[in-house]
């Protein structure tokens, strides 16, 4: 289970994405995820992914 409020979705993806993944493909393979959902919620705050850092700016 992922969290609900952007904001804390956020610092949970980017957490993940630095620690475990080397990108938000295999994030969301291994963790069962709709990437265009965590990026809809995300860019409801203003973050969209960067590939080339890996993480949600």
């Amino acid at each position: 289970m992922i969290p609900n409020d952007p904001a804390i979705l956020l610092s949970f993806v980017n957490t993940k994405l630095r620690d475990f993944y080397s990108n938000l493909d295999d994030m969301c393979d291994d963790m069962e995820l709709e990437r265009k959902t965590i990026e809809d919620k995300l860019s409801l705050i203003g973050y969209k992914y960067s590939e080339e850092r890996n993480q949600f700016i």
